[in-house]
């Protein structure tokens, strides 16, 4: 993943990408909201800047271009105060002019903090 300002500042950490899949990390410390509790905010940008990553990859394959996000929900199923998530990234479609990613992030028991649905649009370069 490129350097970004934001994924600095959340510690996002990717640990692998591809077309089809993207894993990453990011620490739940830093990322809380004012009760303690990892911020849903917070796991939405983990959700689409491994979407993303994932669908640029596509693009890049599929067009020569890069993807942007269009569309992104999330469902917070449970919280977390303290730890790592780790965040997996599916494609769910992979086409010529729009990319779509399952997003699900748990924490280090495994279990489901959200899931989360990123589309992004194709552009050519």
């Amino acid at each position: 993943m490129a350097r970004a300002a934001l994924t600095d500042r959340m510690g996002i950490t990717l640990l692998e990408a591809s077309p089809e899949r993207a894993v990453g990390t990011m620490p739940v410390a830093g990322n809380t909201q004012p009760m303690g509790l990892l911020h849903g905010g917070a796991s939405c940008v983990l959700a689409e800047s491994l979407g993303s990553v994932a669908a640029t990859l596509h693009a890049m394959e599929a067009i020569g271009g890069y993807a942007v996000g269009l569309e992104i929900s999330a469902t917070h199923h449970r919280s977390v105060t303290s730890g790592t998530v780790t965040g997996v990234a599916t494609a769910i479609h992979r086409g010529r002019t729009v990319a779509t990613y399952e997003i699900v992030i748990t924490d280090e028991s495994g279990q489901r903090v959200c899931t989360a649905r990123l589309t992004c649009v194709l552009r050519r370069a």
